[in-house]
């Protein structure tokens, strides 16, 4: 059964080797392609689990591939690559970017787009909302200063998984919250204490990592007409709008202003979003071959074997809490997704929770915060994926720079180590 299950769970580490290990070896992440790296996990997935037919594997694999979720991360993508690129033709992105260095000191340039990212994910409840409207104007105040792109990018995405891990509209919120029986008011109570403290220490490191950035003396003048796509975009986003719709009319906008102002014809249009959505083409081929596999190890039982091996392990509440987040993290990581992990794990938690003496709101904050945790620091996962393709980047070369992702996950460890918050420890 062991070895069943470390088979099942190979693919991952075949990943690994390929695109990870060969990277450092080589010191440089665009020696491998994560495209080939994720090819050859694939059919190394498909070859090595022979209990079924090779057709029945190759479908089982399209089914992952191509499932409800794969397809509508797929949909968001290329709608932010068309908006994107149609934004930046028409000049919504130089436009924006003169604001932001105009509204804020370059000094505060850092901090000013964390707080940004924080304020827009908990009013929305989705981190790849999030890095969607922000990450164009992350990479034009990088481009304006000379900030390293990598850094910026990771301000962003970082700050979107505040919100994703704080908001009362979060899938993973809601989800955590239902599987563990408690109120969404609750958990957001026992969660603040335990990632709050966190944002505040990168807030502040972002304030003075930001303190030598010097944006250029002369910035050009704020064109607000230009401005009014990405305008739209943030404020319906924070009204709830879905984020497909969002980005739809995100679209238009960039179209009519732009054949309004001259800055281009309704080809030239058409081309920048043709342009912005074929810029996706790696996106979507990364999305696919990771869901497709990720199916595989999930029919195989890997995840079970995950799970059967953990719960093997527990003795105390403290145990059976850092095997919670043990267990969801490790899910996220099969899984690319950090819904999916907590739904997938959320019953097993809230039987070991209860057996142990565990309060259902610190559990549903501990399922939800290293899942977060995990998801903001796995290359393959929709957000760093996401952000790489905006600011055409390697996505490894984003996680160095991920401070608040880490941060949660140390204050998740800490908060189950030395028993906080006490009224619910």
């Amino acid at each position: 059964m062991k070895s069943k299950g470390l088979i099942a769970l190979s693919p991952l580490g075949v990943f690994v080797i390929l695109y990870l290990v060969t990277s450092i070896i080589a010191g440089d992440f665009y020696k491998v392609p994560i495209t080939v790296a994720f090819m050859a996990s694939s059919i190394y997935a498909v070859a090595i689990f022979r209990d079924r037919p090779l057709k029945e594997r190759i479908e089982i694999f399209s089914k992952g591939a191509g499932s409800g979720q794969m397809m509508l991360m797929i949909w968001i993508f290329l709608l932010a690559g068309a908006f994107a690129n149609s934004a930046k033709m028409m000049g919504s992105i130089d436009a924006t970017v003169n604001l932001t260095l105009h509204l804020l000191p370059s000094q505060m340039l850092l901090a000013g787009l964390f707080l940004a990212a924080c304020f827009i994910s908990i009013s929305i409840g989705t981190s790849v909302g999030t890095i969607v409207a922000l990450t164009p104007i992350a990479v034009g105040v990088a481009q304006q200063t000379g900030t390293d792109v990598a850094l910026i990018t990771a301000v962003v995405v970082g700050g979107s998984f505040f919100g994703d891990n704080l908001s009362f509209i979060s899938d993973t919120t809601i989800v955590a919250t239902s599987t563990q029986g408690c109120k969404l008011s609750d958990k957001f109570r026992v969660n603040s204490f335990i990632v709050i403290p966190a944002a505040v220490v990168i807030l502040i490191v972002y304030y003075f990592m930001g303190a030598n950035i010097q944006a250029a003396h002369q910035t050009g003048t704020v064109e607000w007409v230009k401005v009014i796509p990405y305008l739209v975009v943030l404020i319906t986003a924070i009204f709830g709008m879905n984020v497909m719709a969002v980005l739809t009319l995100g679209i238009v906008l960039t179209g009519c202003i732009g054949i309004l102002l001259g800055s281009s014809d309704i080809f030239g249009w058409m081309k920048a979003m043709g342009d912005g959505m074929t810029g996706m083409g790696e996106l979507i081929i990364v999305t696919m071959l990771a869901g497709g596999m990720l199916e595989l190890i999930k029919q195989q039982g890997g995840i079970d074997f995950i799970i059967g091996r953990m719960v093997k392990h527990i003795h105390n509440k403290r145990g059976a809490e850092l095997c919670i987040g043990t267990l969801v993290g490790l899910v996220d990581i099969c899984t690319a997704n950090n819904t999916v992990a907590i739904i997938t794990v959320g019953g097993i938690a809230k039987q070991i929770g209860d057996r142990y003496g565990v309060d259902n709101k610190k559990a549903a904050s501990i399922l939800d915060t290293c899942s977060c945790f995990v998801q903001g620091l796995i290359p393959y996962g929709a957000q760093l994926l996401i952000a790489a393709g905006l600011a055409t980047i390697n996505p490894v070369s984003i996680i160095p720079w991920l401070f608040y992702p880490f941060a949660i996950g140390i204050a998740a460890l800490l908060s189950i180590l030395f028993r906080y918050p006490r009224r619910y420890s």
